[in-house]
């Protein structure tokens, strides 16, 4: 017998499990990129650094958003944590240097992220009104 289908408030709390469950991996994805003892060999393709440092702070800062973590709360933190991160691995991790190029590459990330999550979020309010439902999921009288 298959199962019933999930009622709304089920599956906006399995959507909420699954958007904190990216995050947090989108977050340990981001410590062993910026923390690994040695960072990985890129081929000697220019660019490409700045790319993995863009791409790293812009999914954290999207997820985050996304999982509900407040911006005023997130995008603070992870812009400092740029800054940190490359006085770390100048300061402590002996084959690793820091580059304030980086930071630049990983603000520019946050505000990228940030800027897609709210555009996300734009989007599904606006196909939430199409469909004639409230917030909660009600239909709209």
């Amino acid at each position: 017998m298959p199962d019933a289908p999930a009622r709304p408030g089920q599956r906006s709390g399995r959507r909420r499990a699954l958007a904190r469950t990216a995050f947090a991996l989108a977050v340990l994805l981001q410590l062993v990129v910026l923390y690994a003892p040695r960072a990985p060999s890129t081929g000697g393709v220019p660019g490409v650094d700045k790319a993995v440092h863009l791409a790293v702070f812009g999914l954290a800062a999207w997820t985050g958003l996304r999982a509900g973590v407040p911006g005023r709360l997130l995008l603070p933190l992870l812009l400092a944590h740029a800054v940190v991160s490359e006085v770390l691995q100048h300061l402590v991790l002996p084959d690793r240097s820091g580059d304030p190029l980086d930071a630049v590459a990983d603000a520019a990330g946050v505000l990228l992220g940030a800027g897609l999550a709210v555009l996300a979020g734009r989007r599904a309010s606006r196909r939430l009104a199409r469909r004639g439902r409230t917030a909660g999921g009600t239909l709209a009288r």
